[in-house]
């Protein structure tokens, strides 16, 4: 009883794909296809205690190199279309300072530089957007060749006077967001 079942099943199953109806498919349409996801990532951030400035001596309070191969890998480089990287710059201490980043390549050459200046608290938010790519924006090679971020931060104020905000601090960050054709 059991094998005449699965005999049966087996005549079913084999006729309904006899008969099924099917178009021809078309596997030319992959070559129509465009994929440009835009891709959105943190940067750099940077935060420094208005005590960590008045401790230092001297005006450069602050300089780092950050490695960031992400832009020169071969998957990214090879892809990107177009984009642009967004700064925030808060500074709730009682100093004036100056905030340098520089793109460098793999022989630390400086490929592009952003400057900041912004004045002591109580200030708004500096926000600045910078487009690479595109007709208007500079040139992708400096994106494509950045191995590296440098910061640098100059105090041009004192050492000695303190902000009357709640825990003064100076605080740099930075965005992207980048357009890649998948294919």
């Amino acid at each position: 009883m059991l094998l005449r079942s699965i005999n049966a099943m087996i005549i079913f199953v084999t006729a309904c794909l006899l008969f099924a109806c099917a178009d021809k498919q078309n596997f030319d349409q992959y070559d129509d296809l465009s994929v440009t996801p835009t891709v959105t990532s943190s940067l750099v951030y940077v935060e420094s205690p208005e005590e960590y400035i008045n401790n230092t001596a001297g005006l450069d309070f602050y300089t780092q190199d950050f490695n960031f191969d992400a832009f020169n890998e071969a998957f990214f480089a090879e892809r990107v279309l177009d984009g642009s990287i967004t700064y925030e710059l808060e500074n709730t201490t009682s100093k004036p300072l100056e905030i340098t980043l520089s793109f460098l390549d793999d022989a630390d050459n400086v490929l592009d530089t952003e400057n900041f200046s912004v004045d002591p608290a109580p200030t708004a938010v500096l926000t600045r957007e910078v487009f690479y790519g595109g007709a208007t924006g500079r040139s992708m090679d400096i994106i494509r060749n950045t191995s590296a971020f440098r910061v640098a931060a100059r105090n041009l104020g004192d050492n000695t006077s303190v902000s009357g905000l709640p825990d003064p601090r100076i605080i740099f960050r930075s965005s992207a967001r980048f357009r890649l054709r998948l294919k």
